[in-house]
Order: structure tokens, then C-alpha cells, then sequence
């Protein structure tokens, strides 16, 4: 859960430095980090903890692509959250998506990543690589994506189109970890406040 949250932390980092110069753009969607603490006294010795959202939790876009979310093509944040997801595909000629972005207002978190089935620079995911075709098929650019030059899913010649470079910084490489506390014994997450 802290791997694929941080990894998609990161390639947000980049997506930030690209759009926020783009005049008109505005704020950029985040996502906040979320840490693994040992806690050898208690019966699950591990948590992950991350900052306290407050406000009305939306959900912009879902693991499974079908559902209809309003919020997320006719809001601010939701159109972001899509143009993010685009620009992360691109960046990396179709193999990862960040997905399942939710949160309140620009603040995202608990995020999941999909990859090709052989993985994305040793880089794998934890959800299908149906989400990667799904939002291939579904995915509507907006006025963000145009802000961005982002090239449209809809064309005919993706399968041709050339492999896009990326100019301002290095995409994340991150090495595999493997998971120290098995997701069945993990116990709901614990909130530190913001404050």
C-alpha cells in the first residue's frame, strides 16, 4: 500500500512540474504520502499512517472504469484527476495508470496503480491490466489534457504512435519490495492529523 501510494506520489511530483507553469492551469492535484510504522506492543506490530483529510471524501475515478461519475468528469478536480491519469499514460507509452484516485478537494490518497502484465521498469502494480484497456476505451480528454498536448486515446493510429520523451525530469524507478505484513492481518488504517 506505501510503495504503490508513494510511487504514484512521485510521478504526481512530475505531473505538477509540468502543468503548473501551463497558464490557466491552476492547482494540481496531489497525492499525500503514507508511511509504514513498527508498533512491536500491539497484536498487528504494523499501521500505515497518513494525513487527515477533512472535507467531503469524492471518489474521481474507480478501479473498475465502467461506473459513471459524475463528479469526476464535470469537476475541477475530478477533470485533473482524468488529465493526470492521461499524462501518466503517455509518459509511459501505455504500460502504467494511476487509478483509483480519490480524496477531498486537490488531496488524493489510498490511489492504485496498473501496469502491463510483465510490470513497468520492474515496477508492478495491484490492479488488472484491465483498468489500463479500460480507460483506453472510456477515457474522454478535456480542456486540461489540451492544456498539456496530450494526444487523444481516440485516434486510430495508437497502435502506431510513436513512443513520447519525456523532457522536464526522470520518471520513478522503483525497486520491488515485498509486502511485510500480509493484507488479511492489517487493521484499518490510523489517521495523524494535519495540525
Amino acid at each position: 500500500e506505501c510503495y504503490v501510494q508513494n510511487t504514484a506520489r512521485e510521478y504526481a511530483k512530475i505531473y505538477a512540474a509540468e502543468a503548473e507553469p501551463v497558464e490557466g492551469f491552476g492547482e494540481v492535484p496531489e497525492i499525500i504520502p503514507i508511511f509504514l510504522i513498527r508498533r512491536p506492543a500491539n497484536n498487528i506490530p504494523y499501521a500505515t499512517v497518513e494525513e487527515e483529510l477533512v472535507g467531503e471524501f469524492v471518489k474521481y475515478s474507480v478501479k473498475d472504469g465502467k461506473e459513471i461519475n459524475f463528479l469526476r468528469r464535470d469537476s475541477e478536480a475530478g477533470q485533473k484527476c482524468c488529465t493526470f491519469q492521461h499524462w501518466v499514460y503517455e509518459k509511459t507509452n501505455g504500460s502504467l495508470l494511476v487509478t483509483d484516485l480519490q480524496g477531498v478537494g486537490m488531496k488524493l490518497t489510498d490511489v492504485g496503480i496498473a501496469t502491463l502484465a510483465k510490470g513497468y521498469k520492474g515496477f508492478k502494480g495491484n490492479c488488472s491490466i484491465s483498468f489500463i484497456e479500460q480507460f483506453r476505451a472510456l477515457h474522454q480528454c478535456n480542456k486540461y489534457c489540451e492544456m498539456l498536448g496530450l494526444k487523444s486515446l481516440r485516434s486510430s493510429h495508437q497502435k502506431q504512435r510513436k513512443p513520447t520523451s519525456t523532457k522536464s525530469k526522470t520518471l520513478p524507478i522503483s525497486p520491488t519490495v515485498k509486502k511485510t505484513v500480509p493484507k488479511k492481518a492489517r487493521e484499518p488504517r490510523d489517521f495523524l492529523s494535519s495540525e
